[in-house]
């Protein structure tokens, strides 16, 4: 059983991907491109747990951001084969650049349902 869902996520993300995934923002001494896994709600149902995961990709242009988004979905959707994971659905996926900062990132969405 799944005791805290983003350390399992990044975890399991650490070793499919090639970029850092954070559970928050890097102050300081920030790579180009990195991930990082945001837990936005939550519930559960007949005592399952499930919860909604934002995965924001950063990257140094709209475009890098964009493919690395679809990297990010790749691995996540991968997460489906692990027996602690019982369902994923990807809730939206879109242009999340941050207007005022200049930062490129695309937000992927997921309701992750898990022991």
């Amino acid at each position: 059983m799944i005791e805290e869902i983003e350390s399992f996520i990044i975890s399991f993300l650490g070793a499919k991907l090639d970029v850092p995934v954070y559970g928050e923002k890097p102050d300081r001494n920030k790579p180009e491109r990195f991930i990082v896994v945001d837990k936005t709600g939550g519930g559960k149902s007949n005592h399952l747990p499930d919860a909604t995961i934002a995965f924001q990709s950063y990257a140094e242009s709209k475009h890098e951001a964009s493919q690395l988004n679809e990297r990010l979905k790749k691995a996540v959707e991968k997460m489906i084969n692990l027996d602690e994971i019982r369902g994923l659905t990807l809730n939206s996926d879109y242009n999340f650049t941050d207007t005022t900062t200049k930062e490129y990132r695309y937000q992927a969405v997921y309701d992750i349902r898990y022991y």
